[in-house]
């Protein structure tokens, strides 16, 4: 058979299995380029992401003293874009399910833009103040966007990795943040000067990024479940590495199932096959997909009050254990641990979550975040004593990034069905932001009427809330989307196991992600695990 007529054979195939066997021969696709430019151009905006949150606490200081802020004030810009990313990530992870990843993913870049130029111009605190909960609506926004369009382009095997890579760009903007503060400030550039330029610069790489995102594919997998399954087949090339031509459907004159046929959906004025979005209220009855929103979002949500709680106030922790460190010396100390600790987290998360597995690699994190916690609350000489404590506190950074950080924003990817993907990571993205923003409020206020030590066991009880929560989620490593997706049966249309498939697909390999003679993985036909 001529490799012109097996494509043909392979599309026409493809097209009748539906949606669902889009999404399983995405799961068995090859590496390729086109993965590793969607990982370049969604790291870039969540690099956008972590620079804007986490510069915030030297600007705070900065324009804290500029205009003679109250803590509560510091803490409220501190805190505004957090609040922001709290509405942002319900709110565009809800259009993102309606509208289309693609449309979204482009709207919260610019968002970002406006946002952080707004900043680094506010003439007062309240401009500050509205112009950062403007930033956090599209910093929220690009999390579940980012996130779930990576998950949705990845294969099964490298999913955790890709995923996490585009996570990873955190560490970049945690290490830059400080680095560009300590240049201006070592160069004498002046405070006013300083902060608002901090500011501004968020906006660079948001600018850069908005065109890139404008030319990606929309996710094949979204455009096969609303019944665009020509189109969705159209793109496959991307991620095969070419083995499939584009083009060759459009030569092959294949016949497309009718609207509603060959998947089981029900038919559409559109031309679509019904699959459709899950609605909210359904969303949140299903008592399985109940349970992914507790897990994830309860487990976000204890996460980054710890996390976001610690991080934005350590120059003031910091400040209680070496009270005579000025501003640079903070920094220096927060630069320090990042890089020794944060960035080798990151890094190994990337390499090993996908053997060690997303909900197990989340359990580990918590474990010993707890313990660090737990043992600088109960030890005082660690509290006094900067060395010590940066020792500490940094062990509990390496985990942080080879754990919960992570997989906090991964699992959530890969767990919920195609139509409320978005959705549920934009949930949990956004009740995680809540808790950070009660982290930022709520750590200085247990510091000055507590102290130190009872505010880190507060957080260390909080890290262990995050794994009686994460025992609630199945483990996604190694598992495709659409086995993990709707065992609810909240999505019509049937699996690869009743979908013919005449002729199996040679570019996938052999085994559990390959295509059986009658067209069944060997997963497919024992059923989606639970």
């Amino acid at each position: 058979m001529s490799s012109e007529l097996r494509a043909t054979s392979e599309l026409r195939a493809t097209s009748d299995l539906g949606a669902r066997g889009v999404g399983e021969l995405l799961d068995a696709a090859p590496l390729s380029a086109f993965h590793r430019r969607a990982v370049v151009v969604s790291g870039v905006g969540f690099f956008t992401d972590a620079y804007d949150l986490f510069v915030i606490s030297t600007v705070a200081a900065l324009a804290g003293a500029q205009w003679h802020l109250s803590t509560s004030a510091t803490s409220w810009v501190t805190g505004s874009a957090i609040l922001g990313a709290f509405v942002g990530a319900i709110v565009f992870g809800r259009l993102a399910d309606i509208l289309g990843r693609k449309r979204v993913y482009t709207l919260v870049a610019a968002i970002m833009i406006v946002g952080a130029l707004v900043s680094a111009l506010a003439p007062s605190f309240a401009v500050l103040v509205a112009a950062r909960f403007v930033l956090g609506l599209g910093i929220g926004g690009d999390y579940p966007v980012s996130a779930v369009l990576m998950s949705e382009y990845a294969n099964r095997d490298d999913r955790g990795r890709l995923v996490g890579l585009v996570f990873s760009m955190q560490a970049l903007g945690l290490v830059v943040g400080p680095l560009v503060a300590l240049a201006l400030l070592g160069g004498h550039a002046g405070d006013q000067f300083t902060w608002r330029l901090l500011l501004g610069l968020g906006a660079v790489p948001a600018a850069a990024v908005i065109y890139l995102r404008s030319q990606m594919p929309e996710s094949p997998r979204y455009r096969a479940a609303h019944g665009e399954v020509d189109e969705a087949l159209a793109e496959l090339a991307s991620f095969s590495a070419g083995v499939l031509a584009p083009g060759t459907a459009a030569r092959s004159g294949a016949h497309r199932p009718a609207a509603g046929a060959g998947d089981g959906g029900p038919a559409r004025a559109d031309g679509g096959s019904g699959a459709g979005r899950i609605p909210l209220g359904k969303l949140l009855r299903a008592p399985r997909l109940l349970r992914l929103l507790i897990g994830t979002a309860g487990s976000w949500f204890v996460f980054d009050y710890a996390y976001y709680g610690n991080t934005l106030s350590l120059p003031a922790i910091l400040n209680g254990v070496d009270p005579c460190a000025d501003l640079v010396a903070k920094l220096s100390w927060s630069l320090g641990m990042f890089v020794v600790f944060a960035v080798p987290g990151y890094a190994l998360a990337v390499w090993r979550m996908d053997r060690i597995g997303h909900r197990r690699l989340q359990l580990i994190g918590f474990a010993v975040l707890a313990a660090a916690f737990l043992v600088l609350a109960a030890v005082p000489e660690l509290t006094t004593t900067i060395g010590a404590f940066v020792a500490v506190f940094g062990i509990s950074y390496f985990f942080v990034e080879f754990g919960p950080n992570t997989t906090t924003f991964v699992l959530p990817s890969e767990l919920f069905p195609v139509s409320a993907r978005t959705t549920g990571h934009g949930i949990a993205a956004g009740i995680g932001k809540l808790g950070a923003f009660v982290g930022v409020f709520l750590v200085p206020a247990l510091e000055s009427r507590v102290g130190l030590r009872s505010m880190l066991a507060v957080a260390g009880g909080f890290a262990l809330v995050g794994l009686a929560l994460t025992r609630l989620l199945p483990e996604a490593a190694g598992r495709g989307l659409e086995e993990l997706s709707d065992p609810d049966g909240l999505v019509p249309g049937p699996s690869l196991r009743t979908a013919p498939s005449p002729v199996p697909a040679p570019w996938l390999p052999p085994g559990p992600a390959g295509l059986s003679s009658e067209g069944a993985s060997p997963s497919a036909r024992s059923g989606p695990a639970q």
